[in-house]
């Protein structure tokens, strides 16, 4: 028994050491065996190894106890009650050391696992924050160039509001123009008539004056 628990004891120490450590590959190697431990048919087998041994610790604490008193009743202890005594003491030592140094690997099992999590959560948030950081630089970018190219449509849009009001002067100088133009055709076309009328007055003057003459060559 004594054998098989120092083996058990070196064997946690061992792993122990790995996994405080951090050698490398090694201790990685030892993380998957653990990992494999805890899954399927392993953690019904560790709690009953160690509901097991946590027994016979306890068996072996009795013992311890019941040569003690036996010791105290007689006032002496024979050559083999100090031997098991020195046995059941041993063991019990040794269980109790397995059974501390196993919680302690499970411990740091877990939490090397619960690191390792937190680091590749880490990891990837910070490659969201450079992916958000890129966007975010892409978007000023966009924004940047959007507000050059609203500038030059705002300097676009008064340019041709410039131009557009120029025409609108264009168009009522011409339209102005055109009322005049209309104005003086009016008052050509009276003026016209009006020289008709004299015109066909003074043909009238001269065929009658012609008449008279002819009267009075006659």
């Amino acid at each position: 028994m004594i054998p098989l628990l120092v083996l058990v004891l070196l064997v946690e120490g061992a792993v122990a050491s790995l996994l405080i450590l951090k050698m490398g590959p090694f201790t990685e190697l030892t993380m998957r065996a653990l990992d494999q431990l805890q899954t399927g048919r392993g953690p019904p087998t560790i709690k009953t190894l160690a509901c097991t041994m946590s027994l016979i610790f306890i068996s072996s604490l009795t013992s311890i106890l019941k040569i003690g008193k036996k010791g105290v009743k007689v006032g002496t202890t024979t050559p083999m009650d100090q031997v098991l005594w020195s046995t059941h003491v041993l063991e019990a030592s040794l269980m109790g050391f397995c059974l501390l140094l196993g919680f302690v690997v499970l411990r740091l099992h877990h939490y090397l696992r619960k690191i390792g999590r937190s680091r590749a959560a880490l990891v990837t948030s910070k490659l969201q924050a450079e992916r958000l950081e890129e966007e975010c630089l892409v978007l000023k970018e966009k924004e940047k160039k959007a507000s050059q190219e609203a500038s030059a449509l705002k300097e676009e849009i008064s340019r041709l509001t410039g131009h557009l009001q120029k025409l609108r002067d264009e168009a009522e100088e011409k339209s102005k123009q055109l009322q005049a133009a209309e104005a003086n055709v009016v008052a050509l076309q009276k003026q016209s008539e009006d020289l008709l009328l004299e015109y066909d007055r003074l043909l009238e003057d001269n065929q009658a004056l012609q008449s008279q003459s002819h009267m009075y060559r006659m």
